[in-house]
């Protein structure tokens, strides 16, 4: 990824986006980019796309093949990386504790010291979704107390939460940078972000 860092224009940010396939980060990457909603077929490698989001900060979003198969190779794509976006099926029961298990994986690469993360849960639209505080607990996230993350609830089908999602990104950029001392204030917004 450095390489590509080093090409011409130079984005403000560089953000990957992981999940477990078939989580829908390829319908969710065209959503932001505020595409209509398209058929997508398994990302096998990677797309990239540029993002504004609001405050004009531009991204360069990398968006990640999660089959089983390619998972070896995502540490490949987060040297350089200033946020993680994580995407999960909120109604993908059974894959959850594997879905928590790459997370922390990721988490724990090298790379990813002090990067903060935002989860997106998504299909947040289908009524066997699993609530927020559910997954959050399910995935452990209380258990990194030094980063700054943040999750939210969002539908790559009907476009909720997502301008909510553009608006952590930001704010996880802002924070980066820093030790993140204020990564408990983080959660708290986003907390407060979620009850309204």
């Amino acid at each position: 990824m450095g390489s590509v860092n080093s090409r011409g224009h130079k984005a403000d940010a560089q953000v990957v986006m992981m999940g477990l396939d078939s989580a829908g980060k390829t319908t969710l990457l065209y959503r932001l980019k505020g595409h209509p909603l398209v058929e997508t077929l398994p990302t096998i490698g990677f797309n990239v796309e540029p993002l504004e989001t609001p405050g004009h900060v531009s991204l360069t979003l990398w968006d990640v093949g999660g089959q089983t198969q390619l998972r070896a190779t995502w540490k490949d794509y987060l040297e350089g990386t200033d946020v993680l976006v994580y995407v999960l099926d909120s109604t993908d029961e059974a894959r959850l504790p594997e879905a928590a298990a790459e997370l922390t994986e990721v988490l724990n690469d090298p790379n990813m010291a002090s990067v903060p993360f935002l989860v997106l849960a998504n299909k947040q639209e289908a009524p066997d979704a699993l609530a927020l505080p559910e997954i959050q607990s399910r995935l452990g996230l209380e258990g990194f107390p030094d980063r700054c993350w943040e999750i939210r609830a969002c539908s790559a089908l009907t476009g909720q939460g997502l301008p909510e999602a553009l608006q952590s990104l930001r704010s996880l950029l802002k924070s980066r940078g820093h030790l993140c001392l204020q990564a408990r204030a983080c959660r708290a917004e986003s907390s407060e972000h979620e009850k309204s």
